[in-house]
């Protein structure tokens, strides 16, 4: 298939030229002979070269011809064409700003725009040529080659046992309903071992009559899964043969023992579909059968079983016991060996296949300069070419098998330091401003890229490391073998390049991304590069460095669209805001206020800015915010003050992020402009803005969008008790999410809180205070609720309050003296979680007593976790 990504780069020059000519039209000051006409000559031939490559896109082509023609040409032409026009937009600007000075120089960039048409004219003429003429180099597109799981032998089954124990009880034990138990985990950590393990486990010999293995894959035919399947009754099968499926399936049922257990192994599932139609060889009558799968896909395992069973890694002890074992055997390990051991082992991640690939090389080598160099070579020991069992197999295998459109997105995560835990929101609104986001009708550009990062997260290539109460991911993370596939890969396919100072160091030609590691980015700096072809330059940890070569970052790479530097403290100078094209940015510094300056950044979508100064309170915006159209998430570490609007007409903002403002911001005039609003947090002296608007958002009704809602009080006096006002929520339906923070409004005012139908997750810390929570009417639709510091004593509550409740998190609420026994009886409850809430211990294992009794027959497992604070106990 041509290179999706590739496309995604035309389809942006195309937009960026498309705005230059319109840039051109609408200012006179521009408007130089004939320099339109080449804008839009331009524009043609990008168009036709979009066209060109669409229909390459239909088929798989096998060409080191084509791949020269797409991977050196047209890549190059493409971003030569964006640095021209970046370059000429940056120039005409400040045209615009002066009134004189560079329209001798606009007019050699019309040359420049000239040369660029005739350039991509003749690469369209050899992409023309190309597929008219090598039709054998194109064929459809066929499946990737199937590649399943190495088992490990029977007796090296390292750290196994406990989850055999669990997946035995969950096949034996139950309802006598047909039941499925779905294992998921990535490649390599030991699935199809472990389901060879249970299969032959005595406990689950003495309990199925049949058992039955069957090895799926990718391309699975369902007539070929149910013919494996005929074959453990009945010898001869040539007569089902021309039979269709579901005859096929009539034949299995016959043959499934009436009397006893039938047990069904289905390895390497991908699909959805697959589990439904095995389910169709089974008898209606209930005997307790059976289907055990394993997968890769979270999302496969859950549609079978909302419980899945999630294959945990290995732990250091044991990890380093498999090493042993594969290395030496039942022999003796040698002393002097254990420290390079346990540090190999501990490289490997607690993945399986990794220690056994590793162990290979280590395998007959009791020298210790030899377990030394495989240290140092770790990660090529681990893609070793042409080794059918390569640990690196099994990434290439999932990450082939991604959409196009989300293999930049998964290669771009490697971009991160290895280990870090990266939050969902950044990662999200870096791939929108690194332009890898496709637009889709009818959805945002952040809900494409959610819902591509849930997608990775699916196929288990991305981990999830932390959730929100709404179960959307928060933090996530990428395994050590699959970042170092990223970084390989990436630097492949030139998608980024990772700074790593050597003597000759050079910025490739290629590369459009830069990240660097903080340890080297003193240095990198202090040599003054100059790279005019850079769009992007990340370090995502901290560092010091002197505010000198913060201010050489502009001069280096002047066509930036991303600067993500948030964890280093930067110091801007007149000429920073030279970087026009900037489109997201990250920072760090000791400041009390934005200058004016910054809206010169006009491209600018993302700004996230954390001040390190200690007497900020507030952020002074002195930046006309209003006039910087496309900008839709602003990011703060402290609230900002924003400036006015000049009128509240005209027309309205893109912002879609306000974290954090302050109250008095949130006037009628600023809220009228931000009728696109998704999530709003606002932090201050809350009482002010309560009575202001206390006849609710009525006056504020342009927030129809507003999804996310946190109002966090900081101002605390024994004289002003704060007032939650009764009609305050009436107009925001919207509202999924809302967080109060110190208000401590009174538990009767909570009632206000029961008019948001859409709510999914309420969180109050020290939101409301009093002896007693009676609820009214309820929250037909909340997920999530956690109460943290809380004094009431009593809550009167049923199932019909909290009908479809999943997680509840009780936090030093220490007078709280039961959870509601009702509780109990709603089905859709699976977690929860007391904190420093001694009294509501008792009620909360009865709640887990009845649970636990229900668990076989809603198939929902429930978790209760309790825990103190040592400084709470000694207290308590």
């Amino acid at each position: 298939m041509a290179d999706t990504a590739l496309n995604l780069l035309v389809e942006n020059l195309l937009d960026s030229v498309r705005k230059k000519a319109k840039l051109i039209a609408e200012n006179s000051k521009l408007q130089i002979a004939g320099l339109e006409d080449d804008f839009l000559h331009l524009e043609e031939e990008v168009q036709r070269l979009r066209a060109l490559l669409k229909v390459a896109a239909q088929w798989q082509i096998n060409s080191s011809k084509w791949k020269q023609l797409v991977n050196k040409d047209i890549r190059f032409a493409v971003h030569k064409a964006e640095d021209v026009i970046d370059v000429f937009a940056i120039r005409a600007q400040r045209c615009l700003e002066s009134g004189f000075g560079v329209l001798g120089f606009l007019s050699i960039r019309r040359d420049s725009v000239r040369n660029l048409a005739t350039k991509i004219d003749g690469l369209n003429e050899k992409v023309k040529e190309f597929l008219q003429n090598n039709q054998p180099a194109v064929q459809p597109e066929t499946n990737s080659q199937e590649l399943q799981d190495l088992p490990l032998k029977e007796n090296e089954v390292v750290g196994l046992e406990e989850e055999a124990e669990k997946v035995i009880k969950r096949l034996v034990e139950g309802s006598e309903e047909l039941n499925v138990v779905p294992v998921v985990g990535m490649h390599g950590l030991g699935k199809t071992t472990l389901a060879i393990k249970v299969f032959n486990d005595p406990q689950i010999l003495n309990q199925f009559d049949s058992r039955i293995w069957v090895y799926v894959g990718q391309s699975y035919e369902i007539k070929d899964i149910f013919i494996n399947i005929l074959t453990c009754f009945i010898d001869r099968i040539e007569e089902y043969q021309d039979k269709d499926v579901n005859e096929i399936a009539k034949v299995i049922c016959d043959f499934v023992p009436k009397e006893g257990k039938c047990l069904i192994v289905l390895d390497d599932v991908w699909a959805i579909g697959v589990v439904d139609f095995v389910k169709k060889t089974f008898p209606e009558n209930s005997k307790g059968h059976r289907i055990m799968m394993t997968t890769p896909r979270q999302d496969v395992a859950s549609c079978a079983n909302p419980n899945p069973h999630d294959l945990k890694f290995l732990t250091q002890t044991e990890s380093f016991l498999l090493l042993k074992s594969r290395v030496f055997g039942t022999g003796c390990f040698p002393e002097e060996l254990t420290d390079l051991g346990e540090s190999i082992a501990q490289k490997c991640c607690g993945v399986p296949l990794a220690i056994i690939v590793i162990a290979g090389a280590l395998r007959g080598r009791k020298d210790k300069n030899n377990w030394l160099k495989v240290q140092k070579y770790f990660w090529q020991h681990l893609i070793i070419k042409n080794d059918p069992v390569r640990c690196w197999k099994f990434v290439e295998m999932s990450y082939n098998c991604l959409p196009q459109e989300m293999k930049e997105c998964f290669l771009y995560c490697g971009t991160f330091p290895r280990g870090f835990d990266i939050p969902a929101w950044k990662l999200i609104r870096l791939w929108i401003a690194e332009g890898l986001i496709k637009s889709s009708p009818g959805y945002a550009l952040e809900e494409v890229a959610e819902n591509n990062l849930n997608e990775l997260v699916n196929r288990n290539l991305v981990m999830v490391v932390q959730k929100k109460f709404d179960s959307r991911i928060k933090t996530c993370r990428l395994h050590d073998m699959v970042q170092e596939f990223c970084k390989m890969e990436a630097t492949r396919e030139c998608l980024f390049h990772e700074v790593s100072l050597t003597p000759d160091q050079a910025i490739p030609d290629d590369s459009r991304r830069l990240c660097i590691p903080s340890r080297f980015l003193g240095d990198f700096l202090s040599r003054k590069p100059f790279a005019e072809h850079v769009r992007s330059f990340l370090c995502f940890s901290p560092t010091q460095l002197s505010p000198h070569l913060t201010k050489l970052l502009h001069g280096a790479f002047p066509l930036l669209r991303v600067l993500d530097v948030e964890p280093i403290k930067i110091l801007f100078s007149k000429d920073f805001y030279k970087l026009y094209h900037l489109k997201y940015m990250a920072f760090s510094g000791d400041f009390m206020a934005i200058p004016p300056t910054f809206c010169r950044f006009l491209n600018l979508q993302t700004l996230i800015f954390n001040t390190t100064s200690k007497k900020a309170r507030y952020l002074e915006s002195r930046w006309e915010i209003w006039n910087m159209l496309r900008l839709r998430h602003l990011h703060s570490n402290v609230p900002v003050r924003l400036p006015s609007p000049n009128s509240p007409k005209g027309e309205i903002s893109c912002l879609r992020t306000l974290s954090m403002v302050a109250p008095e911001s949130c006037n009628s005039c600023v809220l009228v402009k931000v009728g696109n609003l998704k999530k709003l947090s606002i932090k201050g002296n809350m009482a002010p803005f309560f009575y202001i608007n206390k006849k609710g958002f009525s006056k504020h009704g342009e927030l129809k969008r507003l999804e996310n809602l946190k109002l966090l009080n900081d101002v605390f006096t024994t004289s002003s008790v704060l007032h939650l006002p009764p009609n305050f929520f009436r107009f925001a339906r919207t509202l999924k999410k809302l967080t109060l923070s110190d208000t401590r409004f009174d538990w009767r005012e909570a009632i206000g809180l029961e008019q948001l139908e859409c709510l999914e997750v309420l969180k109050l810390k020290d939101a409301f205070t009093g002896k007693s929570w009676k609820l009214e009417v309820g929250f037909s639709e909340l997920q999530s609720l956690s109460i943290d510091t809380a004094d009431f004593e009593t809550w009167e509550a049923s199932t019909h309050h909290f009908p479809r409740l999943r997680h509840l998190v009780l936090i030093y609420c220490d007078k709280l003296e039961a959870v509601p026994a009702t509780f109990a009886d709603i089905p859709s409850l699976r977690e929860m979680r007391l904190e420093n809430t001694s009294k509501a211990v008792r009620s909360a294992k009865e709640i887990e007593r009845k649970k636990q009794e229900m668990q076989f027959q809603n198939n929902i497992e429930f978790k209760l976790t309790i825990s103190f604070d040592v400084d709470y106990k000694a207290t308590q």
